[in-house]
């Protein structure tokens, strides 16, 4: 039995080491095609009509700050159209409203749609927005989304080439300094956006279009099938049936829309949950008629680790389970102690990996774009071994996700919360935590996925005391890892919600 479980676990860690190696490898295509820029085939004589759709769902305290914000945005007046599709079930519909009423005075052509039965959730909002939609082309923005002035000037232009279906540009992060959690939200994005988007999109590969802060041309939506709600992720969805169809897609990483980050763990893991599940859902639905393709082998194998990396979270909990009884029979039962040197190379190959491409990210963020300003090149270090700790702690929340992908358990769109918070100014500790427990959308209960998260952060407190008494050091960090991760998840996921709850109530 004690060898089952020895092969086991080396096998789990094998096949890590293999998505690991993975983010080597996008570093690699990052490096060697970062200099290859898009630039617009040419210039329109003519502007075409643009519309902009705004997806809303119970967004009361981010909706007018998002209307306005649009509403300013740089474009002859008679070829821009602003939609506002709002399935909201609270006040939020008629503060939107009110909004538009005002811009509409102004001159501006600004529509307010709204659903009653939200069905399709966003994919159904954008898909009925489509039916009554002048522009040519269609930009996307969500409720907490900032876009600047110029954003559609920026990105127009590169669809002169008539090949062009879709511009995406960069996420950047609006309360980024807010807290130990968003600047590790702020890393795990930045890696995502500079360096897998770029990497990608610049080395012919296939990447997605992130549900807002990008342009598609209509058409293209229509030719690939149109918007499509039978997954938690209709863009990824949308993004691959558009370029299995021939169409191409452009990434602006020098063009960036600020976003608001979720503050509290509750409000995160719902949103990773959501990403998670659709992404296999995703995977299952069309992955085969990838294989199946005739697009070159290179974009479907790096199809699977785009679409399927989720699938690595069923790894992490088994090896969660395994590591400390896997560490005691080592040391126990006649193995060669010197078999734990074998934690090294995994260590380097699993997770000092997945280290250095969000290192190296953040550099490139910051020597590249310099959106991160006022902000030294070896901050990130600080923040790295939070970033894979959180990442570990979210094990649990995801590996949940994809079962229920799996199973074909269907569950609703469940938004993330928006508090309308920045990083401009200073805000206090006791600030913060007002803000966070008068939001109305705030996730109030424990599931027992916080619970499990718990029991998991104690057990790898007793697997950290083992290995330190017995002086297996090689092994302590890797496990420190994942007693920190569980813990910080576990805490935050309970502190966020009935602790705050309660003081609000009384």
């Amino acid at each position: 039995m004690k060898e089952v479980f020895f092969y086991g676990y080396f096998v789990i860690l094998v096949i890590l080491s293999i998505y690991g190696f993975h983010r080597y490898y996008m570093i690699y295509l990052y490096r060697k095609y970062k200099d290859k820029n898009p630039v617009p085939e040419s210039q329109f004589k003519e502007l075409p009509p643009i519309t902009i759709q705004l997806p809303v769902f119970n967004e009361k305290y981010v909706v007018e700050r998002l209307i306005e914000k649009v509403a300013m945005m740089r474009y002859p007046r008679n070829l821009l159209q602003i939609q506002v599709l709002d399935d909201s079930t609270d006040d939020t519909s008629t503060i939107a409203k009110k909004k538009c009423d005002e811009i509409r005075a102004r001159g501006i052509d600004i529509a307010f749609i709204h659903r009653t039965d939200r069905s399709g959730f966003k994919a159904g909002a954008l898909e009925n927005g489509l039916k009554t939609a002048t522009g040519e082309f269609v930009a996307v923005f969500d409720a907490d989304f900032l876009p600047d002035e110029d954003f559609l000037e920026k990105t127009i232009h590169y669809f002169t080439d008539s090949k062009i279906g879709m511009v995406q540009a960069r996420w950047d992060h609006e309360n980024r300094r807010y807290s130990l959690l968003t600047e590790c939200q702020s890393i795990l994005l930045d890696g995502h956006f500079m360096i897998e988007h770029t990497a990608r999109n610049r080395s012919g590969r296939f990447f997605n279009f992130n549900g807002t802060a990008g342009m598609w041309r209509k058409s293209t939506i229509a030719d690939a099938g149109g918007w499509q709600h039978d997954t938690l992720t209709e863009d990824l969805d949308l993004s691959y049936r558009a370029q299995l169809k021939g169409w191409k897609f452009i990434f602006l990483p020098n063009v960036t829309v600020p976003a608001e980050l979720p503050i509290e763990m509750s409000a995160f893991k719902a949103q990773q949950f959501r990403w998670a599940k659709g992404s296999i859902q995703t995977f299952m639905k069309i992955f085969l008629r990838i294989v199946k393709s005739d697009i070159p082998l290179k974009n479907k194998v790096e199809s699977f680790f785009h679409m399927g990396a989720n699938f690595a979270y069923l790894l992490m909990v088994m090896l969660s389970l395994l590591m400390p009884i896997n560490i005691v029979i080592r040391y126990n039962h006649g193995f060669d102690r010197r078999l734990f040197i074998l934690d090294l190379p995994i260590f380097i190959f699993a997770t000092l990996s997945v280290m250095f491409f969000y290192f190296y990210s953040e550099y490139m963020v910051i020597s590249e774009t310099l959106s991160v300003r006022n902000r030294s090149k070896a901050k990130p270090l600080i923040y790295l071994p939070f970033v894979l700790s959180i990442g570990i702690g979210l094990c649990i929340n995801n590996c949940k996700a994809v079962i229920e992908a799996l199973i074909k358990k269907n569950t609703p769109f469940n938004r993330t919360p928006k508090y309308n918070v920045s990083d401009k100014g200073t805000i206090s500790t006791r600030e913060k935590f007002t803000k966070l427990v008068a939001n109305v959308y705030r996730i109030k209960k424990v599931d027992w996925v916080s619970i499990i998260e718990l029991c998991m952060g104690v057990y790898f407190t007793f697997a950290v005391y083992y290995a330190f008494d017995k002086e297996l050091y090689f092994s302590l960090p890797f496990i420190m890892l994942f007693q920190i991760g569980f813990l910080y998840t576990a805490f935050l996921s309970m502190f966020n919600s009935p602790l705050a709850y309660i003081i609000k109530r009384k």
